[in-house]
Order: C-alpha cells, then structure tokens, then sequence
C-alpha cells in the first residue's frame, strides 16, 4: 500500500499542545498536512493558560519541515470555538480535519461532586466539540469534504468512578458525533468517535506501572486513517489501547414482542428480553434511526399478520 499523505489538507486539533494531540499534530504534519496547533497551556483542571506548549509543537513541526501555526485559544467559550477555526481559515484558507481532543479532569465522588467541576469539565470535552463543531461543519458541508474525528473515553462508554462529569461529557460526544455523520454524509462529511488510552498527563494519579506499552504513538496512526480522505466510514467508534485496535458498537437484543404488557409480564420475561445471543446493531448511517423503529415496528406488524392469517 502507497503512503497514506494529507497533502493540501488543513488539521485543526485542539489540545494540541501535549500527549494525544501533539502526536496527532506530529503525524498529520509529517505526512503533508498544514495544522492549527490548538492549545490553551491549562492545568490538568482547565486552572491557568500557557502559551508554551502549544508553540513548541508548532516550532517542532516547522524545524522537521512542515507548516503549522498556533492557537490558544480555549474551546470553553463559543467565541473560542469560532477564534480557533477562524485561525485555519485565516492562515490557510480552509479547513479539512478536525480533531476534537482538548480535554480536563477534575475528579469528585457522585454524593460530593459540584456543579462548578461539573459543568466546568463539560465545558471543555463536550460543549468544547460542539464549539469548534459548529463553526466548522458549514464549511466543510460547502466545500464538498470533511473529517471530523470527537474524543470519546472508555468513561464514555462503561463509567468509571469519581468522574461523573467525565463521564456524561464523552457519552454526549458519541450523540454530537452520530448527528454530525448523518446531516455531513451527503456531502462528503464524515464524522467518527475515537475512544484513546495512553499514559500521558490526563493519567496523572493513576498506577500505570503494570500496563503494557501505552504511548500516544500507539494511538495516533488509528486517527490518521479517520482523518484521511480514504476513510471509508462514518457515525463509528473506533477504540486504541494498548495496541488493540477495535470497533465499539451500540447493540440491542431482538427483544419481545407482547400486544400488552404489565409489570409481571416484564418480569416473566425479562431473561427474553435481555438475550443478547443474536444482537442487532443499527448502523447511524444511512439512518440507524429509522431502522430501529422500523425494526420495533415490524415485530408488531408481523404479530398482527400471523393473528390475521389464523383468523382467515
């Protein structure tokens, strides 16, 4: 297989400045693409700013070469979110990718934790995607071509403790994330979930000593091929950890159908309906929306034919 290039396309990568994102920014660089290194310098809290980070990347990209320029401005604020685009646009006339990667911790128990930290980390992670998102996605629309790749987390998908907050905001990515591959599809917009592990400065506190290898490179070549014109999909979710590369999906069982139900009725049958040995999986694209009501809604047509037939 030829090089994968991004040759003429414009990145936008918030976070940039350090761990994922930098080695995304390193990558797509390194194979052609002019990047916006976004970057507000923050503490692990979101606390502070700090210009350095996200400039070094940039001087990193340059010295190897490659054309980048800095951004740091924060994805808290929708005028951020629109601050940071302009830059692609600005500096380079156009925007290709955008990789949703910016990204807080603040930790707290769900009898403990407050609504500053609460909404504080939603700031960044979710309502931060869909302030970059929106002033992105029109453009992208117009120009008949993009490729938006959201940060979601293991958090996202299974929960962990002490991050509510964490929590909500990447579950949340994974909805923003199927709308954009839906209303983007028909004009060459596609929009995926990454689900990322690797030890870098978001994994402070934690005991790693006993994980395998675990660094950002291992994770940045799965989002370059996301980014990539070649990207042959949409509305999926994409998770890289330790070297296993892997596709998440939303499954639901068959189910049971009854004409009406009561309380006991759940009961009685509730092993039935829980039976996930032949899983059904709604793709979001074209319209996993409409198949699954389709879906429920033929498990009832087709009772009531079997009750007309046996009537006849």
């Amino acid at each position: 297989m030829s090089t994968l290039r991004f040759d003429d396309r414009v990145a936008v990568i918030t976070g940039a400045g350090r761990g994922l994102g930098r080695e995304y920014a390193l990558l797509l660089a390194a194979r052609g693409a002019r990047v916006v290194v976004n970057d507000s310098g923050g503490s692990l809290t979101g606390d502070g700013t700090d210009a350095a980070p996200a400039h070094e990347v940039v001087r990193e990209i340059c010295a190897a070469g490659g054309q980048a320029v800095a951004s740091t401005d924060s994805v808290a604020t929708a005028a951020g979110g629109r601050a940071i685009i302009d830059t692609a646009v600005d500096n380079f006339g156009r925007i290709d990718i955008l990789i949703h990667n910016a990204g807080t911790v603040r930790r707290g128990s769900l009898k403990e934790l407050s609504y500053e930290d609460f909404e504080a980390v939603l700031d960044v992670h979710l309502r931060g995607a869909f302030h970059v998102v929106r002033p992105a996605f029109p453009l992208m629309c117009a120009a008949g071509y993009g490729r938006i790749v959201l940060t979601s987390s293991i958090g996202g998908l299974y929960g962990n403790h002490e991050v509510a907050n964490y929590g909500v905001a990447k579950a949340g990515l994974i909805g923003l994330s199927n709308v954009a591959a839906l209303e983007g599809a028909a004009d060459g917009v596609r929009c995926n979930v990454i689900v990322p592990s690797a030890v870098t400065r978001m994994a402070e506190g934690i005991d790693t000593s006993a994980y395998p290898p675990m660094g950002p490179e291992l994770v940045a070549p799965t989002v370059g091929w996301l980014t990539h014109e070649t990207c042959s999909v949409t509305g999926e979710i994409f998770v890289a950890i330790g070297g296993r590369v892997a596709k998440a999906v939303i499954a639901e069982t068959p189910g049971v159908y009854r004409p009406s139900w009561t309380i006991e009725d759940v009961a009685e049958n509730v092993d039935g309906i829980r039976d996930l040995a032949d899983a059904v999986i709604f793709p979001v694209v074209p319209d996993g929306h409409r198949d699954h009501i389709l879906y429920s809604f033929g498990m009832a047509d087709a009772r009531s034919n079997r009750a007309g037939a046996q009537h006849g």
